[in-house]
């Protein structure tokens, strides 16, 4: 199965355990890769044979602005659950959800929660 890889998609939110989290918000990075068939547009070379990643990007940018939730494990779900209930053509999709800046004392890596859903057939 073919995929399309969406990197770095960046975003503000209020997911987070701690109260501060929730009232003050952090920044999110999103990777996407999604599995799709792309023997037809690669082909045609036309548009409506394949997914437009802007309106995926788009999604997620959203569901990071707008979601509330306590634990990323959550929103990650949430964002995949998105990506496949909008699109028709991809049957699976990988989602990696980084806090780049998690408010945790003496650590300055990020942490990331890497979950993949599939369509039930």
């Amino acid at each position: 199965m073919d995929c399309i890889h969406l990197t770095g998609i960046r975003g503000y939110g209020y997911t987070g355990f701690l109260p501060e989290e929730q009232a003050l918000g952090q920044w999110f990075e999103v990777d996407v890769k999604l599995w799709l068939d792309l023997f037809q547009p690669a082909k045609t070379d036309n548009i409506e044979d394949t997914i437009d990643y802007r309106r995926v990007i788009s999604l997620v940018q959203k569901l990071l602005k707008t979601s509330k939730f306590a634990l990323v494990e959550r929103l990650a779900g949430a964002i995949a659950d998105g990506i496949l209930e909008d699109s028709d053509g991809i049957s699976q999709v990988q989602v990696i959800l980084s806090k780049t800046a998690a408010p945790i004392p003496d650590f300055s890596g990020k942490i990331s929660i890497e979950l993949t859903r599939s369509k039930l057939q």
